[in-house]
């Protein structure tokens, strides 16, 4: 039940981060609104997420294999598939980029 609960969240959560970068990037707004973030700002925000996932699951396997009581395998197991599907993710993000850069170099001037 807890993976479930767990999931939902993740999910959830990146939903509404998607639904945020939706929202900023909306056409009638070509002007960046004064405190919105930069694309910049919102990407460097996302890395350090990743970052962050990726040491709260370094940090619960060390724990559990120094056997500290209060850390359960299933929690073990959940943030290191966070911490892989956020990885996963990002890598797939930093593709489209580079794609996208890609092709826009390409293109005839």
């Amino acid at each position: 039940m807890s993976q479930g609960v767990q999931f939902n969240r993740l999910m959830l959560e990146m939903r509404a981060m998607q639904t945020d970068a939706m929202a900023r990037t909306k056409p009638e707004a070509p002007v960046q609104e004064a405190g919105a973030p930069s694309f910049s700002d919102m990407l460097g925000q996302a890395v350090n997420k990743v970052h962050e996932t990726q040491q709260v699951s370094s940090q619960l396997a060390s724990a559990f294999e120094m056997g500290q009581g209060g850390v359960d395998l299933t929690e073990v197991m959940i943030a290191s598939q966070k911490a892989s599907v956020s990885f996963q993710a990002m890598t797939q993000v930093r593709n489209k980029l580079v794609q996208a850069y890609q092709d826009i170099m390409q293109m005839p001037v």
